[in-house]
């Protein structure tokens, strides 16, 4: 989930307020794909330079302690941040796939049923690609399978 800023109660996806959806305006229309396109491009960038952050972070702080205690902790700690990292690698990915949607006019329909995802659900997890219900029936069937 991308960080925000509290404003009036109303969460602000990656410093982008949320869309202000006009009566009787068409679904998916060009003011709402380029608000979904601001926020994909600024939550990429935010995690782009956190990745930035942790590598200079990583060769600042590199150090060869003699002591195998310190070693081990600062080996913890790496492999912390490189996991974050990893899981924040896989989000971008996530995100160009999700611009290229916006590119194409696919952003915002269900890819199981082709529904509308809606303004809500994208505003919270503007990666989505179901619907709320075929999410809920993926994630049943999921835990099923492992259980």
């Amino acid at each position: 989930m991308p960080e925000g800023t509290k404003k009036l109660g109303v969460l602000a996806i990656a410093g982008v307020e949320p869309y202000q959806k006009k009566s009787g305006e068409e679904y998916m229309n060009a003011d709402q794909s380029s608000h979904f396109r601001k926020i994909l491009d600024a939550w990429r960038n935010q995690l782009r330079e956190e990745v930035d952050r942790t590598l200079s972070h990583m060769q600042d702080e590199a150090a060869n302690f003699p002591d195998p205690v310190d070693r081990a902790a600062q080996e913890e700690e790496f492999s912390l941040e490189l996991r974050a990292r990893d899981r924040e690698r896989k989000l971008i990915k996530k995100i160009e796939k999700t611009l290229q949607k916006i590119e194409d006019d696919d952003f915002g329909f269900c890819d199981s049923c082709g529904i509308e995802i809606g303004i809500r659900r994208l505003e919270a997890r503007p990666t989505a690609d179901q619907c709320i219900d075929c999410k809920t029936l993926a994630e049943i069937k999921e835990k099923q399978m492992a259980g």
